[in-house]
């Protein structure tokens, strides 16, 4: 029943089993907790001890079926995932088993359609310390052939490589379990290159992450460092906002704006409290006198061709990267004008107000002849535009307008601090862009929207060069899977940004660490008669529930917190076949 509820979409609530277990359906976008052990894509069972609550008891009275669809097991603060006993475990996988088998037709069932995978939790209760046990159905068109049955072990965490496997003895006991004579051995390593320490007097740690998977053939010995012939993936997490980043002021700049943007979108804009430095509006009036002063107008505009032209070549991205300590050199009057204003200038409504009407009588006049950027669409640009012939539409500066006009200028200034981030050339747009993340065809939230994308690529692009001296080589595909993404997904700083790379490129990062995970993949047989046994050490706890062995599966991870030898948690995973065939 679970199986056809779950065809449409996956369920958002656990199911009950008799009274004590817990069923969940996982797939789709959520997480799996056993990716560890399995490799499968499908959705899978995860079964689980029921939590109870106060209301539990009389839900069991009034159920009618044993499989009770229960939304209030969960209780308002889940405790975390409960393990099952080992034997019940067994028990259920072996109920699985005889459900999916055709021949025990004495069963009476009718609909013989294949089911999710399904693992249950265990609580390590047995000597082996079983955490899970897994079944998975084999197939042939649509008839079951027989059953895969997992069994996950796991034990540590140890720092005493005495009670490492031994390869050779893993490849005796797998050739003497599958009866096999010819059996593989594949590597996989992940090494941490960069790991976000956290900043004090922060509420919550970074999550921010850049690791590399490494995966080779031909495993000589447990815990060997990889070739360099291995094929490697870089793993980026990277959350904006450290104040240690390069781009940091950017950052602060770009959330100026989105308060702007909330403010325009909720009808309340938050202002900041009046700074101990200059008001904005009286940095306003010096600029404006300052602009006074210039009779001819031009001084902003400089001579283009004394200023840097960066060409988007193998040098662009690190000349561009480098430059982004500093502001652009050709900041049109209002950039220049959002500079004034952004931030903590502006402290009330009526000074933003104040500041656009200073603005607009120096242009009604002909005091300043500012000169902006060919291009430039926001409502102020359009009126210093006009007041170049003498003529200016009357400006209502009330209700929504100034935050409106203030916002426009602002995102501006950003679009094209980005393009010259990534290009060198503030007017020039690459096909990289494809007018996607700068187009002001679409609504102004969307575009806000859309800037905040492109900081998060920079802050990539800028962690990659900073700490791992990547070149344009390595940047610009990067660069590519980044943008791709983003023209298709939502901002989503936890998405894990992957790129293929060479072992060679970020060997000496990890060539003298200790890998987080590594573990070898003992394979015999071919296509739905293969069978693999896993061995893995990992530096974090392999399963998320708690196990009848806490005092050693879960103790803390650390000795003295000094040593310098890596402690690590032990799974096995041995694989067994069901033929019913």
């Amino acid at each position: 029943r679970i199986r056809e509820e779950g065809k449409d979409s996956i369920p958002e609530h656990p199911y009950l089993y008799e009274t004590d277990v817990e069923i969940s359906l996982v797939g789709g976008s959520c997480k799996s907790p056993i990716e560890r052990f399995w490799n499968g894509s499908s959705a899978i069972y995860i079964l689980q001890k029921a939590t109870h609550n106060e209301e539990s008891d009389s839900l069991e009275e009034s159920r009618t079926d044993d499989a009770v669809y229960s939304p209030e097991l969960l209780p308002k603060e889940s405790p975390g995932p409960l393990a099952l006993s080992v034997g019940r475990a067994k028990q259920l996988i072996s109920l699985y088993t005889m459900v999916q088998n055709p021949n025990l037709t004495y069963l009476g069932i009718s609909d013989l359609a294949v089911l999710p995978p399904l693992w249950v939790r265990c609580d390590g209760s047995d000597p082996q310390h079983t955490c899970w046990i897994g079944a998975e159905p084999l197939k042939a068109g649509n008839k079951v052939t027989g059953v895969n049955i997992y069994m996950v072990s796991c034990d540590g965490p140890t720092a005493d490589k005495n009670h490492f496997a031994n390869l050779e003895e893993l490849k005796k006991e797998h050739k003497i379990r599958h009866h096999s004579s010819v059996v593989t051995a594949k590597g996989f390593a992940r090494y941490e290159l960069i790991a976000a320490a956290a900043i004090e007097d922060t509420i919550a740690e970074s999550e921010s992450n850049i690791y590399v998977d490494i995966t080779w053939n031909g495993v000589d010995k447990i815990l060997e460092t990889p070739p360099l012939g291995s094929a490697a993936t870089l793993n980026i997490a990277l959350e904006s906002g450290d104040p240690r980043s390069p781009v940091f002021q950017l950052y602060r700049e770009l959330q100026s704006l989105l308060a702007l943007a909330e403010g325009l979108k909720m009808g309340v804009t938050e202002w900041p409290e009046p700074s101990e430095s200059e008001s904005a509006l009286k940095l306003v009036q010096e600029f404006l006198t300052d602009l006074k002063k210039k009779l001819d107008g031009d001084c902003l505009s400089g001579n283009k061709s004394e200023r840097e032209k960066i060409k988007c070549d193998t040098a662009a991205v690190d000349s561009c990267i480098k430059s982004i300590f500093g502001e652009r050199g050709d900041l049109d009057f209002t950039e220049q004008l959002w500079c004034k204003m952004k931030g903590e200038c502006v402290s009330s409504y009526q000074e933003l107000i104040d500041c656009f009407t200073l603005v607009i009588k120096s242009l009604e006049r002909g005091e300043i002849q500012p000169w902006i950027h060919q291009g430039s669409s926001s409502f102020l640009s359009q009126l210093i535009q006009q007041s170049y012939h003498g003529k200016m539409e009357d400006v209502p500066l009330s209700d929504i307008t100034p935050i409106q006009m203030l916002l426009e200028i602002g995102l501006e200034k950003m679009k094209k601090d980005y393009v010259s981030f990534f290009i060198g050339e503030p007017d020039t747009c690459s096909l990289l862009f494809q007018d996607y993340f700068i187009s002001t065809s679409v609504h102004l939230q969307e575009q806000v929207h859309r800037v905040q994308k492109l900081h998060h690529v920079l802050e990539i692009m800028v962690s990659c060069t900073g700490l791992l001296q990547f070149r344009h080589e390595n940047l610009f595909p990067l660069t590519q899977i980044c943008m791709q993404y983003y023209k298709e997904n939502p901002l989503n700083e936890k998405h894990v940004f992957q790129l293929p790379i060479r072992p060679a490129l970020v060997k000496k990062f990890y060539q003298n660490d200790n890998p987080e995970i590594w573990k070898v993949e003992i394979s015999s047989g071919h296509g739905q008669k293969e069978v693999k046994t896993t061995w893995q050490v990992s530096t974090s706890a392999p399963v998320e529930h708690g196990t009848a062995n806490n005092s050693g599966l879960f103790s803390d991870s650390t000795v003295n917190g000094s040593s310098e030898e890596r402690l690590y948690f032990i799974t096995l995973t041995q694989c067994s076949q069901v033929q019913f065939t």
